[in-house]
């Protein structure tokens, strides 16, 4: 039986909260690591109906969260050693899937707020209409498939500052929230979605085991060495 369905379960105060407050930070604690962090940069689980543990990226599915941090070898412990069953305290059923639902649920709600960025006119796709708004100061975000061409991409240099840029994403999946068959190069503009971008990149990064600098950053920072 699925949440949808399922409307005799009752909201705790924790999802109501988070929902009702979606830009409050909330701390909690990894089950996974021991460590206190922000929720933005964590997934919330679950038990479902059918007492398997249940991935709740939005977190608004009721019953009580537990916690991991989204970074992939946090996420691989927690379900190799199935630590939901020990916080619980009874048997919880682990998905043979679940780590790549967990992957498709950030990527989906990532390219949801892309798409309505678009729509919103604050993101752009395309080599040279992303240049244009780098060079005017005007995007505070840099998209680039991790798939794409490393030489074209150290073409486009990301704004200034810490987690300006984005490349989790391949090349279809960056296409998907442009109505393309695929787009290697996108900019965002300062708006009311570029936050939240920024956070649901840095989940999805974690998770894909992305991190560092890119394969563009790492060219461009070698030749400027040279």
């Amino acid at each position: 039986m699925s949440y949808q369905k399922n409307k005799s379960l009752f909201i705790t105060k924790e999802s109501a909260c988070l929902k009702k407050n979606p830009t409050k930070i909330i701390e909690r604690r990894c089950i996974s690591t021991g460590s206190i962090m922000n929720t933005k940069s964590m997934v919330r689980f679950v038990v479902g109906p059918d007492g398997g543990a249940v991935p709740d990226v939005f977190c608004k599915l009721p019953g009580k969260g537990m916690w991991v941090s989204s970074k992939k070898s946090s996420l691989e412990r927690a379900l190799r050693k199935n630590l939901f069953s020990v916080v619980s305290k009874k048997p919880v059923l682990i998905n043979n899937n679940l780590s790549k639902l967990i992957d498709e649920s950030i990527l989906k709600k990532l390219l949801n707020l892309i798409s309505l960025a678009r729509k919103a006119n604050q993101a752009i796709a395309g080599f040279e209409k992303v240049k244009g708004l780098l060079e005017t100061d005007r995007a505070v975000l840099l998209i680039q498939a991790s798939d794409g061409s490393p030489r074209e991409k150290s073409r486009l240099r990301p704004p200034v500052g810490a987690g300006t840029l984005i490349n989790c994403l391949k090349m279809q999946e960056l296409g998907l929230a442009f109505g393309r068959e695929s787009v290697i190069h996108a900019a965002i503009t300062r708006g009311g979605l570029h936050k939240e971008i920024t956070l649901e990149a840095l989940r999805l990064g974690g998770i894909r085991e992305i991190q560092g600098h890119s394969s563009a950053q790492k060219e461009r920072i070698a030749h400027e060495r040279q």
